[in-house]
């Protein structure tokens, strides 16, 4: 209601409160804007106008916190940067947010055009739910062209098979899912015909598969967020339809 979207708003205006929900819970909302325009449910045009301040309060902290922010957090939890820029990339490109686009897209390329070598070995640790090489090579396909996304991915990722292989990743629940989606993603922005492509479709095809069969009600801890995660997963949200 406007009325606790109004309490909502105040919440985060409270002094000491401007990273509250950031970047992973912020860039929820967004997606969930997203949802909502796009959505034939009667209500949902109601939900999104009621939500259009916060919407706006989000935009505008991330900009002024996008100022700011000197280096990437590569973490494979809830702060990691990766994720939720492609998340934001993909509101600010449904929603025409044109200059917030832009603006995410310098940082995206400030903080990773010259990475290379991610450690994918060492990947999942104990606590992970997002694959900080994964996430960043997805996030990157949103901010390049395909020549110049595959020649990066060749250096960011060089351990990509070519033999169409779905073993070369270690499984874990929430991480599977959040895999599955990054593998697909990263598949759809190369060359037709890349070698790369196979072996990327069966991780996804192995993760999804696992990931999926993980999601229940039985336990909050995990039914809480890998259902959202597999609706994500499913939706293909943010990749182009091929």
């Amino acid at each position: 209601t406007p009325e606790n979207i109004e309490g909502e708003i105040a919440y985060f205006r409270v002094e000491g409160r401007t990273s509250f929900e950031r970047p992973y819970g912020t860039a929820w909302l967004l997606q969930l804007m997203t949802e909502l325009r796009e959505s034939d449910l009667p209500e949902a045009r109601t939900w999104a106008s009621t939500l259009e301040p916060l919407e706006a309060l989000i935009e505008a902290e991330t900009s002024s916190w996008l100022t700011k922010l000197a280096y990437p957090i590569r973490l494979g939890t809830h702060n990691q940067t990766a994720f939720a820029f492609g998340l934001m990339l993909d509101w600010s490109r449904a929603n025409n947010a044109g200059a917030f686009n832009a603006q995410l897209t310098r940082k995206v390329l400030e903080f990773h055009s010259n990475d290379v070598n991610c450690p994918l070995a060492y990947e999942p640790s104990g606590e992970d739910f997002l694959s900080p090489c994964l996430m960043e090579a997805d996030l990157m396909r949103r901010v390049m062209e395909t020549d110049a996304y595959s020649a990066w991915l060749s250096r960011f990722l060089p351990q990509i098979p070519e033999d169409g292989s779905d073993t070369w990743l270690v499984h874990l629940d929430g991480v599977n899912l959040s895999r599955a989606w990054a593998l697909e993603g990263i598949a759809s922005a190369l060359p037709e015909g890349d070698a790369r492509i196979p072996s990327l479709l069966a991780a996804a095809e192995l993760h999804k598969e696992t990931g999926i069969a993980a999601v229940s009600d039985t336990h909050y801890s995990g039914s809480h967020w890998l259902a959202s995660f597999a609706t994500y997963l499913e939706t293909r949200r943010g990749i182009s339809p091929q």
